[in-house]
């Protein structure tokens, strides 16, 4: 169960002549590599809510990606880019010296491990893909589906918000807001890591890549789809997603059909964050998953 726990290494990596931030969990012999979602956001959010694994034997590395935590955060927006995150991750592997490891992607970390096991599939263990997407097209499909639950009128609101570019409007905000209760984090209250996360996240690399919120993708990743290219991918591969994600469970699906060994779980009463929303379903699916793929 998720707890929060100090690193026991805090590791600086040059990656671009830039700085990155590096933290280490437990000195087991299998390595789960976190990347978290966002983009722009810190580690927190998911370094914590998966330290805990050291209970059972593994070490646990996150990173603070470019751009966020503690982190450099440069201005140029031409580095924000999925291609230049692959890079940067394998930099971050081979700096700690990780040899093969278990990649745990959420989220938009989720599309960074899959262009990274497409690039590097030697350097896997196993990959899991958390409440993520291998097709935006499809994706932004399903979100408008998820809007148009708001009602008619909410959604021309929103529309008309998005078109005059005023994504800050009060009345389009409390839509959002609405949205990401029911799709992002079900809880009344949220964890305080994921408070953290979001209080600290920089917008540059968001907007850039995704848009304005999670409900509106017209960065340059708006186009991303690598179904195509998910029959290379190997390796033995956990998909897991909320019943209600903002990433869909059809999207979900998606990939595992496009995957040739992979398995698919679905956790009720949770949407975008089940580690936090639904741990008593969650963390005995992952601990099975990875204790049936250990190396040899």
């Amino acid at each position: 169960m998720w707890r929060e726990i100090e690193p026991e290494a805090r590791h600086e990596i040059e990656v671009d002549g830039y700085k990155v931030i590096a933290y280490s969990f437990g000195t087991g012999g299998e390595t789960v590599f976190c990347l978290n979602g966002g983009p722009g956001l810190p580690c927190d959010y998911l370094r914590e809510a998966h330290s805990c694994l050291i209970d059972k034997g593994y070490r646990v590395v996150a990173f603070d990606q470019l751009g966020t935590g503690a982190s450099d955060r440069p201005t140029d927006a031409s580095l924000w880019t999925i291609g230049r995150y692959v890079e940067e991750t394998e930099t971050v592997r081979k700096a700690l010296g990780l040899g093969k490891v278990h990649m745990l992607g959420h989220s938009w970390g989720g599309w960074l491990a899959i262009d990274y096991a497409l690039t590097y599939p030697e350097n896997l263990q196993t990959l899991i893909l958390e409440d993520t997407v291998a097709d935006m097209p499809h994706l932004i499909s399903e979100l408008e589906r998820l809007r148009a639950a708001l009602g008619a009128e909410t959604v021309a609101m929103m529309q008309k918000h998005e078109a005059q570019g005023t994504y800050n409007h009060p009345e389009y905000l409390a839509a959002v807001t609405i949205l990401n209760y029911r799709h992002v984090c079900r809880l009344p209250e949220w964890p305080a890591p994921v408070r953290r996360s979001l209080d600290d996240w920089n917008m540059g690399p968001y907007e850039t890549m995704q848009g304005p919120n999670e409900f509106l993708y017209i960065g340059n990743l708006k186009d991303w789809n690598r179904i195509p290219d998910l029959p290379r991918v190997k390796t033995p591969v956990l998909i897991t997603t909320g019943e209600h994600d903002e990433l869909t469970p059809a999207c979900a699906l998606r990939m595992k059909l496009a995957l040739p060994n992979a398995e698919l779980k679905v956790f009720a009463n949770a949407s975008h964050m089940p580690f936090y929303e639904n741990p008593y379903d969650y963390y005995p699916a992952l601990i099975d998953f990875l204790s049936r793929h250990k190396a040899s």
